[in-house]
């Protein structure tokens, strides 16, 4: 069983790589993201939360009741769904390239009664967010990100004074996760985010496979 719940793991992990791939312009290892529902069974998988932390995640970026929030190549919603239970009196965007994801989490946010999260269709340069957001969330999706320094300058438009940026990715010794080469040392991130303008308002390392950073508009 051991072996068998290892290897749900990883491919968990294998796709949501692939996903942040198709959020930004890049080529996954697999072709095109249509079916979210096929693709639902294996992003929000249950047993995705022993090492994802979904509620120590939303509990350490500490949000407001009635915070605007985006989830940055959202996919099938499985964190924009907690971040809409998380801020009631608020609003939750999530974005992503991949039109059936769109369509798929604005049929589950009414699903599941969530009238504050809204799902948009990004572009490969632009998340396309209606409004600017207190905090914006990046799962597993940074590292494939084209030009990130400049991504991240023209995101501050994107931010409410006082706004912050949230990266969750895979750190460099992981045992599980998309190669090596597609990871990027958090330190590597400061840097970037640095020349876009950000400074590192926290760093967490609560998570087993990731490291979650958040930075604030300099």
């Amino acid at each position: 069983m051991a072996v068998i719940r290892g290897l749900v793991a990883t491919l968990v992990l294998l796709a949501g790589a692939c996903a942040a791939l198709a959020q930004h312009g890049a080529q996954p290892m697999h072709q095109g993201f249509g079916g979210a529902e096929r693709w639902s069974a294996v992003f929000d998988d249950p047993a995705r939360d022993a090492w994802q932390r979904p509620d120590d995640v939303v509990r350490a970026l500490a949000l407001a009741p009635d915070a605007v929030v985006a989830d940055v190549g959202s996919g099938t919603g499985y964190f924009a769904v907690r971040l809409a239970r998380a801020v009631p009196r608020g609003r939750v965007i999530g974005s992503d390239l991949e039109p059936d994801m769109v369509r798929f989490l604005r049929e589950r946010a009414e699903r599941e009664g969530l009238p504050n999260l809204r799902s948009v269709r990004a572009t490969e340069r632009d998340p396309n967010l209606p409004e600017a957001v207190d905090l914006a969330l990046l799962v597993d999706t940074y590292h494939h990100l084209a030009q990130r320094s400049r991504y991240f300058e023209d995101f501050k438009r994107s931010l409410k004074p006082g706004g912050r940026v949230a990266i969750i990715d895979f750190r460099m010794d992981s045992p599980v996760g998309p190669p090596p080469h597609h990871r990027l040392d958090p330190e590597a991130v400061v840097r970037e985010m640095t020349q876009a303008g950000y400074r590192l308002a926290a760093r967490h390392d609560f998570l087993p496979h990731q490291y979650l950073l958040v930075f604030a508009p300099r």
